[in-house]
């Protein structure tokens, strides 16, 4: 996403409610002005706290306000960690460090918890500036808080991901069980059958301990079936493919 500027005050208010609209649209495929040192944040419970980088690689001076809430992106459930600073200005080629602290909690200990670190950015205006539209743009990652009984790491048990085809929502579908504790985010997912691959949409990650369906394509539902697969480890890179195969109802 970044953050833009517009002068507003030479148009009327049809066309200024016409503007402000497009800029909503227009703002998901924005891009952030601030960058971050990290894509994914994991919060090992053992330790004190973890931090992040906060950079500003332009040319204009930025507010930036920093805080943890949970998947559904909602302003009243409450959440373990508090962020330090949670609000700061950040100049042109500065940074900030950004501190994430846990509180006392009662999280689950078998499995990882998810939620989200935010980042806003508010552009800073001066008096000349009065008749301008500043747009302030947030910045989501996922934040994995994973407890101190998790030993071993996610990448080392992601090969005993099991997959299978079942019967679910009324149609043929494919399903991955997960039986490790961690998330499973994958970066690529393909679905091999009578010699062909096709991609599978890998939008949303499987739970801990939980199990996901995707659609099959039609062709792909009678035969041998195998999926290939990579994952995003917690550096945010790709894992080695692996190939396992599907099992089939008799």
């Amino acid at each position: 996403m970044f953050t833009k500027t517009f002068p507003f005050a030479a148009l009327g208010s049809k066309a200024r409610l016409c503007m402000a609209a497009l800029l909503l649209t227009w703002q998901a495929s924005s891009h952030a002005a601030l960058t971050m040192s990290t894509t994914r944040v994991v919060y090992d419970a053992d330790r004190r706290g973890v931090s992040l980088l906060v950079a500003n690689p332009g040319k204009n001076v930025f507010a930036a306000q920093a805080w943890v809430n949970t998947e559904q992106d909602d302003t009243t459930s409450s959440v373990p960690f508090v962020t330090n600073p949670p609000l700061f200005r950040l100049d042109p080629v500065k940074q900030q460090q950004v501190q994430i602290s846990a509180l006392p909690n009662a999280l689950p200990q078998d499995r990882e918890s998810l939620f989200f670190f935010n980042l806003q950015e508010i552009p800073q205006l001066d008096d000349s500036q009065a008749n301008v539209l500043a747009i302030a743009l947030r910045t989501r990652i996922k934040l994995f808080y994973r407890p101190s009984a998790l030993k071993g790491g996610p990448q080392k048990q992601f090969d005993t991901l099991r997959w299978s085809l079942v019967q679910a929502d009324g149609k043929r579908r494919l399903a991955v069980d997960n039986p490790t504790p961690y998330h499973v985010t994958f970066s690529r997912l393909l679905l091999n059958a009578h010699g062909k691959s096709q991609n599978i949409n890998t939008s949303a990650m499987v739970p801990p301990l939980g199990r996901l369906y995707y659609d099959l394509p039609a062709s792909d539902k009678q035969g041998p079936l195998q999926v290939e697969f990579s994952t995003i480890n917690d550096h945010g890179s790709s894992s080695q493919p692996l190939t396992m195969t599907v099992a089939q109802p008799h």
